[in-house]
C-alpha cells in the first residue's frame, strides 16, 4: 500500500512537471513560440478566407410538428409550401392601384429570381371577406401591401449578393416614389452586417484601465490583452474552418469573441499574477515562468476543461442549432487555454525581468505583505470579520441574491420578434408598417394544414365544415381565412392571424391551442391530421423544446461541475456548495435580464422597442456559460484554500490566508470579463444585448456577492468538515490536481 500512494504521488508530480517543463521550455524559447503562433495566425487566416464556411440560422426541427406540417404542405403544393417572406410597399401621395404596371413589373422579375417558387400581387389577390379585420394583402386605403415571396430555401441564407435581384426587380415601385421595406427573413438578409469591433475596443479599453490601477504595471496590463487577442483571432479562423461542415448560427462569431476574450484575460492575468510573485520571492524569469505553468497552468487547465465541459452539456438539449453554438464558444476557450500555457510563457520570458519597468503607480504583487511575512493586509483582515460574524455575511449575500432573482420567476420564453429591432433595419420598418395597416398578428400569421389523404371522399366536405367551425371560434385569433382544398384535394389550408404581435406570449398560446386542443378536436373521429406551420409556428415549437429540455441541461451541468469539484478538492461539502451557490448566483442574473428586457426596466435605454420576451436559447446558454466560468473563480480561490489547508490543517487560517492573496485577482478579472460582455451590450443584435448583459451581470454577481462574500462565510462554517469526503467516494472519483496542490504540499513536507 505504501507503495501504490508513493506511485500515485509520482504521477501527479509527473502531470505539474509537464506542465512546468512546458513553461520553462516557451520561457526560454521565447523567440520560437511567438513566431509558431504568429505564423499558424496567418496560415489560419488564411485557409479560413479560402475554404472557409458562412454562418446562418438555417436550421430545422425535423420532429416539431410544424416541420412536418412544412413538409406535408411541399409534398402536395410546391408553390404554397416553402419559406415566404414579405416586400412591404407604403405611398403616402397616392394608392398603390395607380401603380399597377410598376406592380406587375415587379412580381413578374421577381418570379424570375433563383430559389422563388411563387410571388403574389397583391392588386389583383382576393382580399378580406367583408365583416372582417383586413389582414391585406392591400390596406382598406389602398396605400400600404405587401408582396408575398415563397422561397424554396430559407431567404436569410441566400447571401447578400441576392439582394442585388431583389433591389433591381422592385426598383420601379421606389422610381414612382413608393416607399419599400423587405420583411421577414429577406429583411434579416438585408440588416447589416455585425460589426463587434466597437464593443471589442470598449471591452479592451476598460481592461487597460482595470489592470493598470490593480497592478500598476504597463506591461503586465498589455501581456493578457495581448494573448488573449491573439488567441481569439486563432480560434475565430478555427470556428471559420467549422464553419464549412456545419452549420453555426450567425450569432456564433460574436459569441465566441465574448467569452473567448473573457477568459483569454482571465487565464492569462492567473498566470501572469503567479509570475510575478515567483519574481518577487528570487526565482530567475524562465523558472518563474515555469513554477506559474506547474501551478496556476494547473487551475487554467481544470478551470478551461471545466468551461468545455459545461458547453459541451448543451448538447444534451436535443437540438444542434443550440450544441453548435456550445461548439462554437468551446473554440475559442480551448484556444484561450493553450495561449494561456504557451504564448503566455513566451511573452513573460521575452519580458524578464522587466515586467515593472513602465508603472503608473508602485506595482502589486499578490499579496499586500512582503515575500516570507504573514499575510496582514485589507483582505485578510477582511475575511477574519467574516470569520466572526459568518452567518451575518452569509446571510446578506443570501438576501441580495435572492432579491435580484425574483424576476426570473416570471420569465417568459420566446421569440424576438422584428419590432425589437432599430428603426434602421429595414425589416423593423416593414414590421411597423404591416402592424399599422393589418394589425400586430399579420406579422406572425399561422398557417393551417389539415391532411386528409388517408379520409375518404364522403366524409372530406364534413370535416372541412367542422374544422372551420372549430377554427372561427378559437381564442386569441383576430382573422381566420376560409380552409382552401390544395389542387390534388388532399390537404385543406387556411390562415390564423393572431390578435397580438408574434412575440407576444398571446400568440404563443394561440399556436398551442391549436395545436393541442383546436385541431385535435377537429379531425376527431377521422383519419385526418392537423399541424400549425409556418415562421412563427416553428419559433413556438422552438421555445418549447427548448424548455422543456432546460431542465435536463440544468441537471447535466451542475452534475458535471459538482463531478469535477469533487474530483479537484476531495470535499463533499464543498462540491455541494460550489453547485448551490453558482445556481443561485445565475438565478439572480435571470431576474436582472427579465427585469431589463420582459419588463421593460431600461430596456429602450440599451435601444431595444418595447417589451420583449427572452430568446428561448438564451437561459440555457447563460446556465452552460456561467456556471463554466464561475468554475474559474471558484477553483482559483478553493485551490489556494486547499493548497494553505494541506499545509497547515487551519480551516478557518486557510480562508483568510487564500483571500488574501487571490481577492486582488479575482476583482480584476471579474472586471475584466464584466467589461468585456457589457461592452457587447452597444450590438445591434438584441440577443447578444441580452447575453452580454446577463454574462456581465452574472460575473460582477459570482465574483463579488458569491465568491467574496458567501463562499469565505460558508467555508468558515463547515470548517475542517469541508473537506470531508466518504472514503468509498474517495476510491471511486478519479484525482485531479488544480494548482499542482498536493504536489507544492508534498515538496515542501520534505
Amino acid at each position: 500500500m505504501p507503495h501504490s500512494r508513493t506511485g500515485q504521488g509520482d504521477t501527479k508530480a509527473s502531470r505539474g512537471g509537464v506542465l512546468r517543463r512546458l513553461g520553462e521550455w516557451c520561457a526560454r524559447h521565447f523567440v520560437i513560440v511567438i513566431i509558431a503562433w504568429l505564423v499558424a495566425l496567418v496560415a489560419l487566416q488564411v485557409v479560413s478566407r479560402e475554404f472557409g464556411g458562412s454562418y446562418s440560422d438555417n436550421f430545422s426541427l425535423p420532429q416539431a410538428q410544424a416541420q412536418k406540417g412544412l413538409d406535408v404542405l411541399k409534398a402536395h403544393d410546391p408553390q404554397a409550401g416553402g419559406y415566404s417572406s414579405q416586400i412591404v410597399m407604403r405611398d403616402d401621395q397616392q394608392p398603390l392601384t395607380a401603380l399597377s404596371s410598376q406592380m406587375s413589373t415587379t412580381v413578374a422579375d421577381l418570379k424570375k429570381l433563383p430559389h422563388v417558387l411563387s410571388a403574389q400581387n397583391p392588386l389583383s389577390a382576393p382580399g378580406t371577406p367583408s365583416g372582417q379585420q383586413n389582414v391585406g394583402p392591400l390596406s382598406d386605403d389602398k396605400k400600404t401591401a405587401y408582396i408575398t415571396v415563397r422561397f424554396d430555401v430559407q431567404p436569410s441564407t441566400l447571401g447578400d449578393d441576392y439582394l442585388d435581384g431583389v433591389d433591381t426587380a422592385v426598383q420601379p415601385l421606389r422610381s414612382a416614389g413608393a416607399e419599400v421595406e423587405y420583411g421577414g427573413p429577406l429583411g434579416e438578409l438585408a440588416r447589416p452586417s455585425a460589426d463587434d469591433r466597437v464593443s471589442e475596443l470598449i471591452g479592451f479599453g476598460v481592461a487597460v484601465i482595470v489592470l493598470l490601477v490593480g497592478f500598476g504595471s504597463v506591461i503586465a496590463a498589455v501581456v493578457p490583452l495581448l494573448s488573449a487577442l491573439i488567441s481569439v483571432v486563432g480560434g475565430l479562423a478555427i470556428l471559420g474552418l467549422l464553419a464549412a461542415a456545419f452549420t453555426f448560427a450567425t450569432v456564433s462569431p460574436t459569441l465566441a469573441t465574448m467569452i473567448g476574450l473573457g477568459v483569454g484575460i482571465d487565464y492569462a492575468l492567473f498566470m501572469l499574477t503567479r509570475h510575478r510573485q515567483n519574481l518577487i520571492d528570487g526565482m530567475d524569469p524562465v523558472r518563474a515562468a515555469g513554477q506559474a505553468a506547474s501551478t496556476s497552468g494547473h487551475a487554467v487547465l481544470v478551470s478551461g476543461c471545466t468551461v468545455i465541459i459545461a458547453l459541451a452539456g448543451l448538447s444534451a438539449s436535443g437540438v444542434s442549432f443550440i450544441a453548435l453554438l456550445g461548439l462554437a464558444a468551446a473554440v475559442t476557450v480551448v484556444s484561450a487555454v493553450v495561449g494561456a500555457l504557451t504564448l503566455v510563457p513566451a511573452l513573460l520570458g521575452l519580458i524578464g525581468r522587466h515586467i515593472d519597468r513602465f508603472h503608473v503607480r508602485p506595482p502589486i504583487a499578490e499579496t499586500e505583505a512582503g515575500a516570507g511575512t504573514t499575510p496582514q493586509g485589507t483582505w485578510h483582515r477582511y475575511a477574519q470579520r467574516v470569520e466572526r460574524r459568518p452567518l451575518s455575511f452569509l446571510s446578506a449575500g443570501v438576501a441580495v441574491v435572492v432579491i435580484l432573482a425574483i424576476p426570473s420567476f416570471s420569465i417568459q420564453l420566446g421569440h424576438i420578434g422584428d419590432g425589437a429591432d432599430p428603426t434602421s433595419f429595414t425589416d423593423r420598418r416593414a414590421y411597423d408598417l404591416m402592424a399599422d395597416a393589418f394589425g400586430p398578428g399579420s406579422n406572425g400569421p399561422l398557417t393551417v394544414v389539415i391532411d386528409q389523404t388517408n379520409v375518404p371522399q364522403s366524409q372530406r366536405s364534413a370535416l372541412a365544415s367542422k374544422a372551420q367551425q372549430s377554427l372561427d371560434g378559437v381564442q386569441g385569433a383576430a382573422v381566420v381565412t376560409p380552409l382552401t382544398p390544395t389542387q390534388d384535394g388532399d390537404l385543406l389550408v387556411g390562415t390564423v392571424y393572431s390578435a397580438k404581435s408574434p412575440q407576444n406570449a398571446a400568440t404563443t398560446d394561440l399556436t398551442n391551442r391549436l395545436v393541442d386542443d383546436t385541431l385535435p378536436d377537429a379531425v376527431q373521429g377521422t383519419d385526418a391530421k392537423g399541424y400549425v406551420t409556418g415562421t412563427t409556428a416553428t419559433q413556438v415549437d422552438f421555445r418549447d423544446i427548448v424548455a422543456s429540455q432546460l431542465p435536463v441541461i440544468i441537471a447535466v451541468v451542475v452534475g458535471l461541475a459538482f463531478l469535477i469539484i469533487l474530483a479537484v478538492f476531495r470535499g463533499l461539502l464543498v462540491a455541494v456548495k460550489a453547485a448551490v451557490l453558482n445556481v443561485l448566483s445565475i438565478a439572480a442574473s435571470y431576474g436582472v435580464v427579465v427585469a431589463v428586457f420582459q419588463w421593460g426596466w431600461g430596456g429602450p435605454a440599451l435601444g431595444v422597442h418595447g417589451k420583449v420576451p427572452i430568446e428561448s436559447y438564451v437561459p440555457m446558454m447563460m446556465f452552460a456559460i456561467v456556471f463554466g466560468l464561475s468554475m474559474d473563480y471558484e477553483i482559483f480561490l478553493l485551490s489556494r484554500v486547499h493548497e494553505a489547508w494541506l499545509r497547515t490543517k487551519d480551516a478557518e487560517g486557510s480562508v483568510a490566508h487564500a483571500l488574501e492573496i487571490t481577492a486582488r485577482v479575482i476583482t480584476c478579472a471579474a472586471l475584466i470579463m464584466v467589461s468585456v460582455f457589457a461592452a457587447f451590450i452597444a450590438s445591434d443584435n438584441i440577443v447578444v444585448k441580452m447575453l452580454g448583459l446577463g454574462l456581465a451581470v452574472s460575473v460582477l454577481i459570482d465574483a463579488t456577492v458569491v465568491r467574496l462574500l458567501m463562499v469565505p462565510a460558508v467555508m468558515t462554517l463547515l470548517g475542517r468538515h469541508a473537506w470531508w469526503m466518504p472514503r468509498w467516494l474517495d476510491r471511486v472519483v478519479p484525482h485531479i490536481d488544480a494548482e499542482g496542490a498536493r504536489t507544492e504540499a508534498r515538496s515542501a513536507s520534505h
